[in-house]
């Protein structure tokens, strides 16, 4: 994709693939969309799938699969125990990353559970360049704390460093310093941390930590999920790397951790996830949990069908034409959203496009989730779905306060191989048109809230009728329009 000029466009990017099966959209009028978020409680999560138009809210298990994957889950091998897909994808997982052992379970959090319970111990801290929402719960839930030891550009919003998820090496060592070696559970690294604006971590980085952490006698443990997008920022801003293999970058990706957990519902576009690590011991730690929560150990809770679309997902990993399409999209559409003045996050990361809530609604307090009136109002507004990744996606604090984000961003999720550059289009175009009209939107309060992960089944409502000033601007200014 990268190698093609035009003479007329630039940065113009290319599909290097061809659509061959296809599914209905549909678009509602304004009154049912806000008659559907109302229902959903003002949480894009809870709204039905047949009500939304393009749906951002996440790539996982959304990926488009390829011909080749689909044509591998008409072979598998059925078996309870001792499936031979189990041990095609086994082999699959050695050969990606160098690793010798695999456990094999339904998804990524499944694999923080597991971790956590054999690795966390009460009062044990957690040091890692940014949390995770379903990895801090786990840590939490075994009494462990986490440390987030981000560089300072991490956070902030418009930035020219092209790895804002590298570890503060400096924070690191006097953590470590002060605390003691006993006193740390294990240093995690996030590929392509999600929570700030899927922004990649350097194999430089990577090097450096666990160079330390094996001078230390620390263990390193690797969120390895976003990897496809890490990878190709490795590959296109890392000098280093950029004459390398893909294959041969993996691997020394791999070869910076002890233990490497991932959700196929991101690498690998299937839907399952696993545990892979070089050494005989963790492989031991581990393995009667696989068991006891997710299936037997040569499933783990997954389909023999998607075991083996993942063992071909994982090949075409490789492929430099695979990894490039999602970080190359979200580019392009980070560019239509900044033609319109959109405040964003840049350099633009991995996983979607990212919007700065606090900037784009500089007059919603904190306290009033901007972000997630801003994803209620893109949806009435466009029909499109996305996810709040900020104050509403934290915890409360311990004295019942709101824990508030470092940053308040709107992920519009890109799925890899899904959207067409005319609905990205579409969608700026009608987010363009919001920020033009953004003081209409107000905030938000809680009416039913979970204790924990609060973000997933929360429901809230407007604190302010500011959803019928949008509908009646937007009739005035699209009239019959969808």
């Amino acid at each position: 994709m990268s190698k093609i000029k035009l003479s007329h466009y630039k940065d113009l990017p290319i599909e290097m693939h061809k659509v061959r099966t296809v599914q209905k959209l549909t678009l509602l009028p304004i009154d049912e969309r806000v008659k559907a978020i109302e229902g959903a409680g003002f949480n894009s999560f809870l709204l039905r799938n047949k009500d939304v138009f393009l749906d951002m809210l996440t790539d996982s298990g959304t990926n488009a699969m390829s011909d080749l994957q689909i044509a591998a889950m008409m072979r598998p091998d059925d078996a309870y125990s001792g499936s031979e897909t189990f041990y095609r994808l086994e082999k699959s997982v050695q050969d990606f990353f160098g690793t010798k052992f695999f456990l094999p379970t339904h998804q990524g959090r499944a694999c923080e559970n597991i971790i956590a319970q054999v690795y966390v111990k009460p009062g044990q801290i957690t040091p890692m360049n940014y949390h995770f929402t379903t990895t801090k719960a786990h840590i939490s839930a075994r009494g462990g704390i986490v440390d987030e030891i981000y560089s300072e550009e991490a956070i902030n919003i418009n930035s020219e460093c092209n790895f804002k998820g590298d570890i503060d090496m400096g924070k690191l060592k006097a953590l470590v310093a002060k605390e003691g070696v006993e006193k740390i559970s294990f240093v995690r690294i996030e590929l392509g941390t999600n929570l700030i604006g899927g922004q990649p971590i350097s194999l430089k980085n990577m090097k450096e930590i666990k160079k330390f952490c094996v001078e230390k006698g620390l263990m390193v443990v690797m969120d390895v999920s976003l990897l496809a997008d890490n990878l190709y920022f490795i590959k296109t801003k890392e000098k280093e790397y950029q004459n390398m293999e893909i294959g041969a970058i993996v691997r020394e990706i791999a070869k910076c951790g002890d233990i490497l957990y991932f959700s196929a519902r991101k690498l690998g576009c299937a839907r399952g996830g696993g545990i892979a690590m070089f050494e005989e011991k963790y492989f031991m730690h581990m393995r009667d949990l696989v068991p006891f929560y997710e299936g037997f150990i040569t499933y783990g809770g997954m389909s023999t069908r998607e075991m083996e679309a993942i063992a071909v997902g994982l090949e075409e990993t490789l492929d430099f034409e695979m990894i490039n399409q999602g970080p190359e999209f979200i580019a392009a559409f980070g560019k239509e959203l900044q033609s319109f003045g959109v405040p964003i996050v840049t350099p633009v990361g991995g996983l979607g496009c990212h919007i700065d809530a606090r900037a784009f609604l500089d007059h919603v307090p904190s306290g009033e989730y901007p972000a997630a009136s801003l994803i209620a109002a893109i949806y009435i507004t466009c029909g499109c779905r996305g996810m709040e990744r900020g104050t509403v996606s934290e915890d409360r604090n311990p004295d019942g306060t709101d824990h508030i984000a470092s940053v308040e961003l709107v992920r519009l999720a890109l799925p890899r191989r899904v959207f067409t550059l005319s609905q990205i289009k579409f969608a700026a175009d009608r987010i363009g048109w919001l920020y033009k009209n953004r003081k209409l939107i107000g905030g938000l309060e809680f009416t039913e809230e979970p204790k924990v992960l609060r973000f997933f089944v929360g429901r809230l409502a407007p604190k302010t009728p500011w959803t019928e000033k949008l509908v009646k601007k937007f009739k005035e200014d699209f009239g019959d329009s969808l």
